[in-house]
């Protein structure tokens, strides 16, 4: 394929991660560019250089080019780097698959899964753009505000290919943003996807006051359906303890910048789902990602206790201090 760092640089989705990483880009000296759907917002980034909807308060470098069309963000564009939320994936690598480069390298870094299909994000994209095309997913523990101030942070890039991931691991990489690579697709996008799941139930437990040995339990029994669901699907159980299993997971669960624990918080006291989602500019995708999860863990006889309890208190009116009293009621068993 070449140097992949020959032409410009897509990224795909303005929110706050997508703008995150096309700031972090920009800093090596490469070309940007950032396609953000709405275009007046695309217009109000590109003369005030910020994204005050998402990102406030950290400057774009001149070297982002912001576009609001697809055809022109992905002319002659090496890399396109997919940063959609989930449900809006599909309909965009749509409109992407019929101006996308053949010779462009695809990276997701979407955390989700799709309602209905139960599909990673990666797949979506290889319905979407062509199985053949090279696909890479990146995940792990990065607050998108601490990225862009530069904060150090170290994440993980996957891919069939060695060679695709190593390329991307030197393009990503930074003084301050650490790249690992990994050849655990499947695993690396369950972990980036499930822990948002598990990041509702801690904010629901400590908005409740139960305390931190609560979150401990349930960050680690949450780990462990991740990596029972993840070990049916044919993940190395090993990446569930690393940057996008683990240390993803501890991020979303205890960190007051995750959306997905911001959420548990105000369950628990007593606000519904509708009324918190409405009063929201960013989404939380364990919200819809959980009922992805159970449907496929349905279908594949795989026990998700507390991604079950989560589902019903999002959306079966439970009770939040009635899902913890069953959690805690379940049958006694060993541990592993």
């Amino acid at each position: 394929m070449g140097n992949p760092f020959d032409g410009a640089i897509t990224l795909i989705g303005g929110g706050s991660w997508g703008t995150a990483l096309s700031v972090l880009l920009a800093g090596k000296g490469l070309r940007v560019r950032l396609w953000v759907h709405d275009p007046r917002l695309a217009r109000k980034m590109a003369a005030e250089r910020e994204n005050t909807v998402y990102l406030p308060g950290v400057t774009l470098p001149p070297q982002i080019t912001i576009c609001s069309a697809l055809s022109p963000a992905l002319a002659d564009s090496r890399i396109a780097l997919f940063v959609v939320p989930s449900r809006h994936l599909r309909d965009v690598a749509q409109q992407a698959g019929g101006v996308i480069p053949p010779e462009c390298r695809v990276l997701s870094a979407s955390k989700g899964m799709e309602v209905g299909t139960h599909r990673r994000m990666s797949q979506v994209l290889e319905e979407e753009l062509g199985d053949r095309r090279p696909l890479a997913v990146l995940s792990g523990p990065s607050f998108a505000k601490e990225v862009a101030r530069g904060f150090p942070a170290a994440v993980v890039v996957a891919a069939g290919e060695p060679e695709a991931a190593q390329g991307l691991q030197q393009m990503l990489s930074t003084p301050c943003f650490r790249v690992y690579t990994s050849n655990d697709v499947v695993g690396v996008e369950l972990g980036g996807a499930l822990k948002n799941v598990i990041a509702l139930a801690t904010g629901i437990s400590d908005g409740l006051g139960f305390g931190q040995n609560a979150r401990s339990a349930l960050i680690t029994r949450g780990l462990a359906e991740i990596s029972r669901l993840g070990a049916f699907l044919g993940a190395n159980p090993l990446t569930f303890l690393g940057l996008a299993g683990v240390g993803d997971l501890v991020l979303t669960c205890t960190g007051d910048l995750s959306r997905n624990r911001q959420v548990g918080l105000q369950l628990s006291r007593g606000y519904k789902l509708t009324e918190i989602i409405s009063g929201m500019q960013m989404i939380a995708e364990g919200v819809t990602t959980v009922k992805a999860v159970l449907a496929l863990a349905q279908q594949s006889n795989v026990e998700l206790p507390i991604c079950t309890k989560v589902y019903q208190v999002l959306y079966e009116d439970k009770d939040p201090r009635q899902a913890v009293n069953e959690l805690m009621g379940r049958t006694l068993k060993e541990e592993f």
